[in-house]
């Protein structure tokens, strides 16, 4: 049984999550949780404290001793706001690795709701509708309106409980000055989510993480199970009015919240007043899904190829290319027969490159996007263009992915990839070959789609021990250009791959 493991490492707490693969479904088969308050040092000063570090490397210990003993085969550890926001994150990344052998990702907010939708939606069969999505953590607040299961807006805002306790909260019970601070800056991020999410008219609305746990027991205590628990606007106020007033003390002794939240409960429950009041909305009903449960979802969906989950989320990852493609005024109509191009050498060369399969989709996003820099400035635009692809929001791709497309991209021009460029300061040593054979097959690409005014047909590719062989048959209107430019690439092509290519125009 192919088994996979996903690892949150959030502001607040850290999460493992481990599951098997049954009949194309997930099974989980082993769950933890440590409050680490990893965000706490952050808030305060921009860094992740040693104690702090400590603390949250000897969870991921205690997890990787499970991960060992489960067999996993693939494993996915991802940190949140307050990695995105610490000064010192490399060394968290680098002590990880030093302790585990796991490679941090530091994902954005967005990646994070878009995660985070897929684990609801994939797991709530009454959020696979027209719903709105919220997840409260330590430093952050996604908002994701999804219909049919897919997302039509999303926001991430600084209001995660952590953060807003620490920013704002310095007493016990809070003093009203503070609380009416608090609310302002609230409201402020609201406004701008409101703008950003439009009218919504929703009625269904999903909540996760422990804040919404904890208010959704509070509220509706009366139920048997957490994950049935409803919690009604009314009666959200009504807490939050009500732990307000109540010391730390008080509020650990609410059933639903205990010890460890009642420290940062007040903050989020204010979040969650003024987020239902703001949007009309009737309450939140509480789910147990989250990021992990997307993360998992979605290797899931990378490796069952067949599935419709797979189909989904490689045609929401190509929208996202196409979207970037369109914000930055490329033509991709002009831009998609170099993708064809790209990915048929692809096909045709295996023997000769011998990439991974998934640098077929890293090598077509790349052809797709490789003009975006000329947004900027025709001049250097190669330049642009890596910088755009390296930290724009593509879904599906991760960090590294999108530092892989980027610098396929970047070498189109006059420079080669060599190890001590910018441009792939974000790619593996180990990716780096790779991404050199990528780039000499999407310049090829290119070479063949010069001018709108030639006519490629087609062309032939032919692998022999020594050689390869390109043959190009040209339309009504000849390609003498395009014939031109791949003949410059040849003494490129044999650097790389060690073989002559030659170049006949039929």
């Amino acid at each position: 049984m192919t088994t996979y493991a996903a690892i949150d490492i959030g502001s607040n707490s850290c999460r493992l999550k481990i599951a098997g693969v049954h009949k194309h479904r997930l099974r989980t088969l082993h769950e933890d949780r440590e409050v680490t308050r990893l965000g706490e040092s952050v808030f305060d000063g921009g860094v992740v404290s040693p104690e702090a570090m400590a603390n949250t490397i000897r969870a991921l210990r205690r997890f990787h001793k499970a991960v060992q003993a489960h067999a996993v085969d693939r494993i996915r550890v991802v940190a949140t706001s307050a990695m995105r926001d610490a000064r010192n994150q490399s060394a968290f990344v680098t002590w990880v690795h030093s302790a585990t052998g796991w490679k941090v990702e530091i994902i954005s907010g967005l990646e994070e709701g878009r995660l985070i939708q897929m684990g609801v939606t994939a797991n709530e069969p009454g959020a696979r509708g027209k719903c709105l999505l919220v997840d409260l953590g330590g430093g952050s607040c996604e908002i994701t309106h999804s219909e049919q299961g897919r997302i039509r807006e999303m926001v991430s805002l600084p209001l995660g409980a952590v953060r807003l306790t620490r920013e704002f909260l310095r007493h016990d019970p809070p003093q009203p000055e503070e609380i009416a601070r608090m609310q302002r800056f609230i409201q402020r991020e609201l406004r701008r989510a409101e703008r950003k999410l439009g009218d919504l008219g929703v009625r269904t609305v999903y909540a996760t993480s422990g804040t919404a746990a904890a208010l959704a027991a509070a509220s509706d205590a009366k139920k048997k199970t957490l994950n049935t628990a409803m919690a009604k606007t009314a009666s959200v106020y009504a807490l939050t009015e009500k732990l307000t007033r109540m010391a730390d003390l008080q509020r650990a002794g609410v059933p639903g919240i205990g010890p460890r939240r009642s420290e940062i409960i007040i903050a989020g429950a204010h979040v969650y007043t003024a987020l239902l009041d703001r949007l009309h909305l009737p309450g939140f009903r509480y789910s147990p899904m989250g990021l992990r449960d997307g993360m998992l979802a979605l290797m899931l969906a990378e490796s069952e190829q067949h599935t419709t989950a797979h189909h989904r989320f490689e045609e929401e990852r190509w929208s996202s290319v196409l979207e970037l493609c369109k914000h930055y005024g490329v033509d991709a109509k002009r831009a998609e027969p170099v993708r064809a191009t790209a990915s048929q050498l692809f096909t045709a060369l295996q023997r000769v490159h011998e990439m991974p399969r998934d640098y077929r989709v890293w090598l077509e996003a790349a052809a797709m996007m490789h003009e975006t820099g000329k947004f900027m400035n025709y001049q250097g635009h190669h330049r642009h263009t890596q910088y755009i692809i390296a930290n724009s929001e593509l879904y599906g791709f991760t960090p590294e992915q999108r530092a892989i497309t980027a610098a396929i991209a970047r070498y189109l021009g006059k420079s080669r990839p060599s190890a001590n460029d910018r441009a792939l300061r974000g790619v593996p040593m180990q990716e780096q070959r790779n991404v050199q054979r990528a780039v000499v097959l999407l310049r090829l690409a290119v070479a063949l789609h010069q001018d709108r005014a030639s006519d490629v047909q087609r062309i032939r590719v032919n692998v022999q021990p020594k050689q390869v062989r390109l043959r190009i048959t040209p339309g009504r209107t000849g390609a003498e250009l395009e014939f031109w430019s791949v003949r410059k690439e040849t003494a490129y092509f044999r650097e790389v791959f060690g073989r002559e290519l030659t170049v006949t125009l039929d």
